[in-house]
């Protein structure tokens, strides 16, 4: 898991947030109820995640209940892996 979480948390800080210090953005800081992510930074997340960790996700599990923090996207992802 923690893993995981460094990814997405480097692709987050370098897509999103360049210039921001990387303790800014913890496991828990909200993304897309934050603002940090919008529809198309939703997107190119989860074109990411499919990319880097070889899973599909569906569109109904693109939502910010799966995708609102580096927990909550660590956990799909980590399901995903699972499931394969």
């Amino acid at each position: 898991m923690e893993e995981i979480k460094g990814k997405v948390k480097k692709f987050i800080l370098d897509e999103f947030l360049p210039g921001e210090s990387p303790e800014a953005l913890n496991d828990e800081t909200p993304l897309i109820t934050g603002g940090v992510l919008d529809s198309i930074g939703t997107l190119k997340l989860v074109s990411f995640l499919e990319e880097t960790f070889n899973i599909q996700i569906k569109a109904h599990e693109a939502d910010f209940s799966n995708l609102n923090t580096i927990s909550d996207i660590a956990g799909l992802v980590h399901t995903k892996l699972e499931t394969g």
